[in-house]
This record gives C-alpha cells, sequence and structure tokens, in this order.
C-alpha cells in the first residue's frame, strides 16, 4: 500500500470519525453522569467533530468525483504545459474504494485518443499522465516519427514550426503537428533531428500503451511497457489554473480549457 494523500484523508477520517463516535456512545454518557447537562467536551473531541465532517467530504469527492493534479513536465506538450493544474474525473472508468483502488462499480472503458493520469507501474506511488495509444490486443508499431495501430497509420498533418513561450520555451521549433486517434484530432510535437528506432508491440490484455503528445521528449510505454487497467486514476478533462514559474505569471488564457 502506498502512503499518499489518499491513505492519509483515509486515515485521518477513521480517526476522527472513531473518536466522534467514541464520545457519543461511550465518554459523553459518563460524563452527563457525573457532570451533568453542563459538562464540558475535551478538546479533542470539539476537533474531531470539527473536522470529520470536512475530511469526509474531501475523500469522497477526491476518492469518486474529480481529483486535481499539477503538470510537472513539457512530456504532453503541446496539450498540456508544465505548470497546468488540471482536473481529472475519478469515475469515468469506474468507481474504485480508496486507498486498495480496487474497481467496485465498472462504468466505461478508456478509449483511444484519452488522456489519462495513472500510477507509474514501476513506482505506484508516482502519478503520470499520458494519453491512451493502444487498448488491450492493439498492435501499436511507432516508425519514422509516425504512429500505426494494427498495420494503418493514424493520420498526422503537419501545421508548421511550435512557438513556445515560459516554460514551453525549450520547445521551440520543434514541429507541430496534428493527429487523429480514434474520434479525438490533438496536437503533437515532433523533433525531427531527434533518431528513434522502429518499435512494434502488441497490447496485452487488461493494459494499456501510453505516449506523451511530445513525442521525442516523452518517457513513456516505449522504455517502460504498459499501464495495467488498475493503475489507472481517470481521465483528465479541464484546466483550471496555470502557473508559468518560467515567467512567473498565471496565463489565463489557458483556465477552462476542455483537454482533448
Amino acid at each position: 500500500m502506498s502512503f499518499d494523500f489518499a491513505t492519509i484523508m483515509f486515515i485521518a477520517t477513521l480517526v476522527t470519525g472513531g473518536i466522534w463516535a467514541l464520545d457519543a456512545w461511550l465518554w459523553a454518557p459518563k460524563r452527563v453522569a457525573a457532570e451533568g447537562d453542563e459538562h464540558k467536551e475535551p478538546l479533542v473531541v470539539e476537533y474531531a467533530k470539527a473536522f470529520f465532517p470536512v475530511i469526509l467530504i474531501v475523500l469522497l469527492l477526491r476518492s469518486f468525483l474529480v481529483e486535481p493534479f499539477r503538470i510537472p513536465s513539457g512530456s504532453m506538450m503541446p496539450t498540456l504545459l508544465d505548470g497546468d493544474f488540471i482536473l481529472v474525473n475519478k469515475f469515468s472508468y469506474g468507481i474504485r474504494l480508496p486507498v486498495i483502488n480496487k474497481k467496485v462499480i465498472g462504468l466505461g472503458e478508456p478509449e483511444r485518443g484519452d488522456v489519462v493520469v495513472f500510477r507509474f507501474p514501476r513506482d505506484p506511488r508516482v502519478d503520470y499522465i499520458k494519453r491512451i495509444v493502444g487498448l488491450p490486443g492493439d498492435i501499436v508499431t511507432y516508425r519514422d516519427k509516425a504512429v500505426y495501430i494494427n498495420g494503418e497509420p493514424v493520420q498526422q498533418e503537419v501545421q508548421g514550426t511550435y512557438v513556445g513561450e515560459g516554460t514551453a520555451f525549450a520547445a521551440t521549433g520543434a514541429s507541430l503537428r496534428t493527429e487523429t486517434l480514434g474520434d479525438v484530432r490533438h496536437e503533437i510535437l515532433i523533433t525531427p533531428e531527434k533518431h528513434d528506432g522502429n518499435y512494434e508491440v502488441r497490447v496485452p490484455a487488461g493494459h494499456y500503451f501510453v505516449m506523451g503528445d511530445n513525442r521525442d521528449n516523452s518517457n513513456d510505454s516505449r522504455f517502460w511497457g504498459f499501464v495495467p487497467d488498475e493503475n489507472l486514476v481517470g481521465r483528465a478533462f479541464m484546466i483550471w489554473m496555470n502557473l508559468d514559474m518560467e515567467d512567473k505569471r498565471v496565463r489565463w488564457d489557458r483556465i477552462g480549457d476542455s483537454i482533448e
């Protein structure tokens, strides 16, 4: 079990709720019997009653509805920038129990082109964000900067040269292209001078092949393998804030943008 924020919130909920319950069932009746109606609650009980509802609501929201994440790198440029704060739909692919992440209700399946947050297979304590390229059973080929799914090329159109600002400035000069994965049309970055070998693999059952939109600057399934279904956290759907640390400013034009 990874000791992350969800685990901390779960333990805090148990502790504060347990103190409140013990006081209601055991300690409070004894205080009333000893001190009458003018008895005073211990400070720890007052804090437990105050914090339990808040902690419980936060736990439920983060576990079953929406969870915020911060983008820590440029691997998903130009779709997402370092400094973007995003919201992730936690129930897109089913309801999972907090902490143990066991799916109890299936509500949908990941689709090709979805931008997903997942627990990194090599270190589940770390959250990654990438785009789903290959579904279970697909044969994924990456050759000459292009993706092929089951032998069919994924449509790619050159849009021009990318010009980045702030934290995205380092990617200036890359080839900006539009790619169509399933029903999702999105932008990617290609660095033509970077060499990459041919790659082909079949996605096993219950797993997904993911890639970053910044294709030549992404640590993804090409290097460490597949994402198991149980590692999926949710689907990214909106940018709610951007704080560009390079320019020391908020990029207001990105706030509220949907993630395609």
